[in-house]
């Protein structure tokens, strides 16, 4: 009854709080990209929340429970860090051009409203099939903690957030947002401490799952190698997925509309790299408490259901309070992302899709026609299809990896890009990535670790880039925006590069932290549990290298921020005074 309570009061507090966010919109730009005024704070509860999702908390760390805790690390320790990396080569000029969507944004760098269109239909299906994904994951965490039937949970959660973006669009998002993701840090950081101290800190799990035989080399950096239910057969296939899915979630995090669309609300270029440091902080310690948190589900109950394993030791390891805490956060994550996907897509319906030129109270209203009739199509889709929650939202991520990442960069970096060679590149790469993600889960064809659909789709999509380019012309307007886009902005004070460099800083001792509690509280104890247990020395060896790796990917990030900064202050001398 208790967490009955919890989330119907959390529906409603969320639904109150939208609404009097929208309070402050009166025109179009408040309703698209909150006025593009958000300070850090904001921004980096927005980018989280948009991030970590039901599929973060039910499907990742379930992966963790099935055997590969380290493995997942890997994949974290270079995801994160592309989200600064991101918002440093895109993010930023993103920003700079003050579109209304990252459609918008190709259709102005490549003055060409088809390459709008093809973005703002790329971002409608994938992000539809990401939303469907979340809202399943909360449709389940409703019915598990309530006891009522699913398709109740998913008809609440779609009216509560949708009833709150209609009336407030960005500004709603932006609040409820950061308010969830305060909720939900919270409660990671309490249900991780409170399992692992239960069971003896880290060298007590650590010892606990070496000493366990139902998964196998859990404990290991590689995960399980052995038996049916094992995802991979070697250490180097592990390495090699967790790299290169790493890889693909660096582009997801750099490129992709529901991450990239936050840099357009923020107050300037800095509050943009700040935000973006901060997110790569926060998630790797996120990931480092939760997927150990994961494999230690094992020392309680090794025979549970990936994905509801954390929803079990929240209702059967943890306090109650505690447990409605993180049961309520883990459903403030799937209603965050929910609620950001379908402001997005109907955002892109209405500002890229159907005909421009309308007065600002017809695209207001466009807009709020597109989320609701969006809103509906999903939800029919989620109350039909059976969840896969996962499987659907990492699928629809690489999507934008393949179709959106070379496009993104490319349109900053590439002074060879033409209109013809983004329009193809974005269709190549969504098309072709679709394609041989259905022939491969239909088993028409089977594709090694390192030639996953998203890699084989990003080739196709530069080769179409580089032969559409080839066959056509950079014109003079696409020539004089990226121009404008390298335009260094000096409209900004000393005191916001002095607050920038110590965010870089603090980036920087963060993956130092990382890395030395890593070595410490898991290399050096499998070391030391080494002999009793007879783990090999490879694994001895691969868990040092894993602890460094974690802590230098954070680091390089940072000294990457101080860098542009440092560049940047040294070229702007005349910067006039301006509060931060």
């Amino acid at each position: 009854m208790v967490y009955t309570i919890a989330i119907l009061c959390s529906l409603v507090g969320y639904f109150l709080i939208g609404h009097l966010a929208g309070r402050r919109v009166k025109h179009l730009d408040d309703y698209l990209v909150a006025g593009r005024n958000a300070p850090t704070f904001f921004i980096l509860g927005t980018l989280v929340a948009s991030y970590l999702s039901t599929s973060a908390f039910l499907g990742e760390t379930g992966f963790a429970y099935d055997g590969y805790p380290f493995v997942m690390l890997i994949f974290a320790a270079i995801s994160t860090s592309g989200c600064l990396l991101g918002a440093l080569a895109f993010g930023r000029y993103l920003r700079r051009s003050e579109a209304r969507t990252v459609p918008e944004f190709f259709g102005k760098r490549f003055d060409s409203r088809r390459v709008q269109m093809i973005a703002g239909l790329t971002t409608v299906i994938g992000l539809g099939a990401y939303l469907v994904g979340v809202m399943q994951g909360a449709g389940i965490m409703f019915s598990e903690l309530t006891g009522m039937p699913y398709w109740t949970g998913l008809v609440l959660v779609w009216l509560t957030y949708t009833g709150f973006i209609l009336y407030s669009g960005s500004p709603g998002v932006m609040v409820t947002d950061t308010i969830m993701f305060v909720i939900f840090s919270l409660a990671a950081l309490g249900g991780s401490i409170y399992i692992l101290q239960d069971l003896g800190g880290w060298h007590g799990v650590i010892e606990g799952l070496l000493s366990q035989t139902d998964k196998p080399d859990i404990a290991l950096w590689h995960g399980v190698l052995k038996g049916s239910d094992a995802t991979f057969s070697t250490p180097g296939e592990a390495l090699t997925w967790g790299i290169t899915l790493g890889l693909v979630w660096a582009a997801v995090l750099a490129a992709s509309p529901w991450q990239s669309s936050r840099y357009l609300m923020a107050r300037n270029e800095h509050v943009v790299m700040r935000s973006a440091m901060l997110t790569a902080v926060a998630l790797a310690v996120f990931y480092a408490l939760m997927m150990m948190t994961g494999a230690a589900i094992n020392l309680y109950d090794s025979q549970l259901d990936g994905e509801r394993a954390m929803v079990w030791a929240s209702l059967n390891i943890l306090p109650t309070w505690l447990g409605v805490v993180i049961l309520t956060g883990v459903f403030a994550a799937g209603l965050s992302s929910c609620s950001t996907f379908l402001s997005i897509i109907g955002f892109s319906i209405s500002n890229d899709i159907l005909p421009p030129n309308r007065s600002e109270k017809a695209a207001m209203r466009a807009s709020r026609l597109s989320i609701l009739g969006a809103g509906l199509v999903s939800l029919i889709i989620a109350l039909f299809q059976s969840p896969a929650i996962m499987a659907v939202v990492w699928f629809a991520a690489t999507l934008f990896a393949s179709s959106w990442g070379p496009v993104a960069l490319m349109s900053i970096w590439s002074r060879r890009i033409t209109a013809a060679g983004a329009g193809w590149g974005l269709t190549v790469g969504f098309v072709s990535n679709i394609a041989l993600s259905l022939m491969d889960q239909a088993q028409w064809i089977s594709l090694p670790v390192y030639l996953h659909p998203v890699v084989l789709s990003t080739v196709a999509a530069l080769v179409a880039i580089v032969v559409a380019s080839k066959l056509t012309r950079v014109t003079a307007p696409q020539k004089a925006y990226r121009a404008f886009l390298h335009e260094h902005d000096r409209d900004v004070s000393a005191a916001w590069i002095s607050g920038t460099r110590v965010v870089a800083l603090c980036t920087m001792l963060a993956g130092a932290a990382i890395g030395i509690f890593l070595w410490f509280q898991y290399a050096t104890t499998l070391d030391a549990l080494a002999e009793q247990f007879d783990v090999p020395g490879q694994a001895i060896t691969g868990g040092y290298l894993l602890a460094a790796g974690c802590g230098a990917m954070l680091l390089a990030a940072g000294s990457a921020g101080y860098w542009v900064v440092r560049k940047r202050g040294h070229k702007a001398p005349d910067m006039q005074p301006a509060r931060s």
